[in-house]
């Protein structure tokens, strides 16, 4: 397919992927990471640091100044592992959990919008597609990192 490339772009910019901001929640602005971070501390339960930059596959100096300002935001709380305190777990605040779920909520609108133009038999196409190609991705030695050249 040739213009598989221009197909993801479009669709990059119909997300809101470039974007500076994704979400703006309570007058808080979010980015896409922040975003993901926030999803990945509620999906799993008090992950580690190490464990949701590992899912995200940010290294975890980056991973950390994101996290400092999701807590300076009060939106996430850091606590020292009880029993080995090199290790940090992530939970939501009220507030983050509140942010969390705005979020969660306006994408869920924005995507169900999306596939009330298609047939159901065209969004599980398109879902059980969507599904094979992460896994595709996951399995290729260029996923994830960056261009060169």
């Amino acid at each position: 397919m040739d213009n598989a490339r221009e197909l993801f772009q479009i669709m990059t910019r119909r997300f809101g992927l470039l974007n500076k901001n994704c979400c703006s929640v309570g007058g808080c602005d979010i980015t896409l990471v922040q975003s993901h971070i926030l999803y990945e501390i509620d999906r799993q339960h008090k992950p580690s640091m190490q464990q949701i930059s590992d899912t995200l596959g940010t290294d975890i100096t980056t991973f950390s100044r994101q996290v400092q300002s999701l807590i300076k935001l009060k939106l996430v709380k850091k606590t020292a592992d009880p029993t080995d305190r090199r290790v940090h777990t992530l939970s939501l605040t009220a507030e983050g959990k509140y942010v969390a779920t705005t979020i969660d909520t306006q994408m869920n609108e924005y995507l169900n919008d999306a596939f009330s133009k298609m047939t159901e038999f065209e969004k599980e196409t398109l879902l059980r597609s969507v599904m094979l190609f992460n896994e595709a991705m996951g399995k290729s030695s260029k996923c994830c990192s960056p261009v060169t050249g």
